[in-house]
């Protein structure tokens, strides 16, 4: 475990249980989140990825995307 997962559990442990029960689902929950990803990421073939490489491609050409500092200017990049 790393220390930045112990301090962080050691923060959650000072939290009444019910706070405590709702830090866990979300982790639980996250955790379920990166899994599915994995797993539709590892099903992804090349021909897919492909496909989809070349579809971005086609809107950047075609003027249907917009630069990130648009969307989210300043920087302030979603994390």
């Amino acid at each position: 475990m790393t220390d930045l997962l112990r301090q962080a559990i050691t923060q959650i442990e000072k939290l009444p249980p019910p706070q405590q029960d709702t830090v866990a689902v979300r982790i639980m929950a996250e955790l379920a989140d990166d899994e599915a990803w994995a797993v539709s990421f590892a099903a992804t073939t090349d021909e897919q990825w492909d496909r989809l490489a070349e579809s971005i491609r086609s809107e950047i050409s075609a003027g249907e995307t917009f630069p990130l500092e648009d969307v989210f200017p300043h920087g302030q990049l979603p994390s």
